[in-house]
């Protein structure tokens, strides 16, 4: 039986494009793109959503071009107090804005430290920010999810380890191929992770470099298929593309997510 989850895009490699990584003078072509592409929502990047302005642009959008926006990502240097108040400003307006969306995601990113390791103190710290983020997200409706880049999973996934002791309660939205990179099999930690998965993050490499598209790359994503099936995971899956800084380009980005898109919806069909 096809795997049948919702197959949605988070805009990086759009952001990755623009001045500051701000995507709002282009959130009109990343709607319109999407929405051929095929896919089933957008996840905003935080920095979107910023006022009552974004808001309603976003709305306007989301409504015009039929794609629903599930979520936001939101990340920030967590471990150091001193950047809290900042955080927690923009997350008690992000997570009602993204209710009045009809989202229910917030993919959250701690910051890595410039120290290297985080200390116990810096853990217990960040620790503190993201349960104000749980309950924020219990207010709104918004499930609140870890999602990893390495620094998160490397050293036999210490940080993620320490934050889970912490919060035992928290969900988690990895990035398979981030945890690739970082030497974690991706298939066993869905396995290990089963009961706390929410969502997915997704991309594809060949070798060590990233590609233009999903399907373009080394990854067997009907592998991935089938062992999300054999978890029962019901969440649903971003394509999140990213490229090389020496990329030379031979689509548009539009064309490289949908070709992601169908070739995903491909592979998930064999499972």
């Amino acid at each position: 039986m096809a795997l049948d989850i919702d197959i949605c895009a988070h805009p990086w490699a759009y952001a990755a494009q623009q001045p500051d990584c701000d995507i709002r003078p282009v959130l009109e072509d990343i709607f319109a793109d999407l929405k051929t592409a095929g896919f089933d929502g957008v996840e905003l990047m935080h920095t979107a959503l910023q006022t009552e302005q974004d808001l309603q642009r976003a709305a306007e959008l989301s409504a015009r071009y039929e794609l629903p926006v599930i979520g936001a990502s939101f990340g920030g240097a967590m471990s150091d107090r001193q950047a809290h108040p900042e955080l927690l400003e923009h997350a008690e307006f992000l997570l009602p804005a993204l209710s009045e969306l009809g989202g229910h995601l917030l993919g959250v990113s701690t910051g890595k430290s410039p120290d290297g390791r985080k200390t116990a103190e810096q853990l217990d710290t960040q620790a503190e920010l993201l349960t104000r983020l749980l309950e924020l997200g219990a207010d709104h409706g918004i499930t609140i999810n870890l999602h990893n880049h390495t620094y998160e999973v490397e050293e036999g996934e210490h940080e993620l380890t320490e934050n889970l002791k912490r919060l035992p309660e928290i969900k988690l939205g990895p990035d398979l191929n981030w945890l690739r990179r970082a030497g974690v099999e991706p298939l066993d930690f869905l396995r290990r992770h089963a009961d706390r998965i929410v969502y997915l993050h997704l991309r594809d490499q060949q070798g060590d470099r990233w590609v233009e598209a999903l399907g373009d790359g080394d990854e067997d994503y009907v592998q991935v298929g089938r062992a999300l099936s054999e978890i029962g995971f019901t969440g649903k899956a971003a394509v999140e593309l990213a490229h090389e800084a020496d990329t030379a380009f031979t689509r548009s980005m539009g064309e490289n997510f949908r070709l992601s898109c169908e070739r995903l919806r491909a592979a998930f069909a064999q499972v």
